[in-house]
């Protein structure tokens, strides 16, 4: 199990890279009730679940659950390390068609922000075929919030793996990394809510 978040009805949502519960088949992610019986329409929804790993899940306000990982699909469906499902589910095909290509190596860590806009961190170093070195901020209907890149110019020279949003809008980024944009920044910095380093 790599990564649990309660639901605002209290139902807890399981990732990670177990293959089974109960000797029951559930690839990846599960949801729980609050009493630790299986929400198992759930899993039904989610046809034969992720191929490989999920590392964060994060409930929107609105019930929508985001899903990172290094998986590639879906229920035999092209999904490449970030997927949005409704409460139900199913997949919120539309955010997935703004996602394009999606990413090239693993998500880590999601991160909603107060306005809905998300931060998306990992290892990978595209986004959609463009250099995005570790970390980007998504639109709430997974188009690229860019300028948000633009300002962390270079980006990360390796794995973000833990993103926390503070009460002011600052943006705390932990991880492997050595440097951002080209200057020594040895696994912890902190954002302006714009993308800017807060020195």
């Amino acid at each position: 199990v790599g990564s649990i978040e309660i639901q605002s009805d209290g139902k807890i949502l399981i990732g990670g890279v177990f293959n089974t519960l109960d000797g029951a088949t559930r690839l990846r992610l599960v949801r729980l009730n609050s009493s630790g019986t299986e929400d198992t329409s759930f899993y039904t929804n989610l046809g034969t679940g992720f191929n490989s790993y999920v590392n964060d899940v994060k409930e929107q306000s609105d019930g929508k659950i985001l899903v990172g990982g290094n998986f590639t699909s879906l229920d035999g469906t092209t999904r490449n390390r970030l997927v949005r499902l409704n409460s139900s589910g199913t997949v919120d095909t539309a955010f997935y068609t703004n996602l394009g290509t999606g990413f090239n190596i693993s998500v880590e860590s999601i991160e909603i922000q107060s306005d809905g806009k998300i931060l998306v961190g990992g290892a990978f170093t595209t986004f959609k075929g463009n250099t995005r070195n570790g970390l980007v901020r998504l639109n709430s209907n997974g188009t690229e919030d860019t300028s948000f890149y633009t300002n962390l110019s270079t980006g990360f020279n390796n794995f973000v793996d833990s993103i926390e949003i503070q009460s002011d809008g600052k943006i705390l980024v932990g991880g492997i990394f050595t440097s951002l944009d080209g200057n020594t920044r040895n696994r912890l910095v902190r954002l302006n809510s714009d993308g800017t380093e807060n020195y």
